[in-house]
């Protein structure tokens, strides 16, 4: 098992040097300018993306749950660039940065968290539940560890049909207590199924410490029980999370056999939109604010300490972000919203017997 970094109380404490297949000074390896200032411009854009959400959430047009990718952005990018577009993915309620990272059209995006007829799940999921077949992007899932045995569902699938994708089952740190956690990754080694769980660790699950909720707060390590590998990457660092799970996903397909990923960083915020985090130490909230915790700054500083990324064009991507961020809020502004009617148009995928549509304030038994 590889451990790259070890988060250890909230910080990072270094255990060896970092191993990549390619050999550079500069920590940006032998990327070309393109491919580095495109990562760049996608980190930014999910950092605006979610900003422009939150402040939206504020002027109550998003309702219900809302929980932001802010910090983890680096994470979002490296895990869906690692993705071939065949493979799926499966991801908690923290799905926005994911959705538009697996393809999605942002606008349609928007629309969904303004819950509004355009969106991906027609206004009717909001937040929590982007899904999309197309994109292969199978759903955010609100109950902690719910997306673990449909992931793992999947997973058989592919084997079964007999097919060369991998799924990709992203979850926060606390989905490793969950009952299910344990129950699909024992089957998942039984079977030998290509599937690699992503946890993200910010280290506080929705309010305490990995420390004092997990034994084993190593979270890599916790598929040892099955047999299963793990390795740890500083989710701060696109091209490690990258490179890392690129690797894990590949060896998931050749080998058909699982794999664990845990990606550590620092999220600014607090659970959800609403959560003050006061939960959070001193400590901790100066580490979740400070510059070198913050992915979008150090890789933007990074590139342009290469000679990347100039000042005119730093301010040129960000104008680019933030009018395509603009334009896909006036999208979902402009969007109509559910008819009432369609409510219970997609409760199954195939008609039910007896299903009931009852709406709101309509007698129990009808007259």
């Amino acid at each position: 098992m590889a451990d790259t970094a070890k988060p250890k109380g909230g910080s990072a404490r270094a255990s060896g040097s970092r191993r990549r297949s390619r050999k550079d000074t500069n920590g940006l390896g032998n990327e070309t300018p393109e491919t580095l200032l495109d990562y760049y411009r996608q980190m930014l854009f999910i950092r605006r993306f979610e900003e422009r959400t939150g402040q939206a959430y504020t002027q109550a047009r998003i309702g219900g749950y809302c929980h932001l990718n802010l910090g983890e952005e680096a994470t979002v990018v490296g895990l869906m660039t690692a993705l071939q577009e065949r493979d799926y993915l499966f991801t908690n309620y923290r799905d926005h940065g994911y959705a538009i990272g697996k393809g999605m059209d942002p606008k349609r995006v928007m629309a969904e968290l303004y819950g509004r007829v355009d969106g991906v799940s027609k206004g009717w999921g909001g937040s929590m539940h982007m899904y999309d077949t197309e994109t292969r992007m199978l759903g955010g899932y609100g109950i902690v560890g719910g997306q673990l045995p449909l992931a793992t569902g999947a997973a058989l699938a592919v084997t079964y049909r007999g097919g060369d994708e991998v799924v990709m089952c992203q979850m926060g740190d606390g989905t490793t207590n969950i009952g299910a956690w344990h129950e699909s990754l024992n089957i998942a080694k039984l079977w030998n199924l290509p599937i690699v769980f992503v946890v993200i660790n910010n280290f506080t699950g929705m309010g305490t410490t990995v420390e004092m909720s997990s034994a084993e707060p190593d979270l890599y390590k916790r598929g040892s029980a099955y047999r299963i590998e793990g390795e740890r990457v500083d989710g701060r660092d696109v091209l490690a999370v990258r490179d890392t799970a690129s690797r894990l996903i590949e060896r998931a397909r050749e080998e058909q056999t699982p794999f664990i990923l845990e990606a550590w960083s620092y999220r600014k915020k607090g659970h959800s939109v609403v959560d003050p985090a006061k939960y959070r130490t001193d400590e901790q909230r100066e580490l979740a604010s400070a510059d070198e915790n913050d992915p979008v700054l150090t890789f933007g500083d990074q590139l342009a300490k290469a000679g990347i990324l100039t000042d005119e064009l730093r301010e040129e991507i960000a104008a680019s972000v933030k009018a395509e961020v603009a334009e896909a809020a006036d999208f979902a502004e402009n969007s109509a919203k559910p008819d009432p009617s369609t409510l219970f148009d997609y409760t199954y995928a195939t008609p039910v017997p007896n299903e009931s549509r009852r709406m709101p304030a309509d007698p129990v038994f009808a007259e």
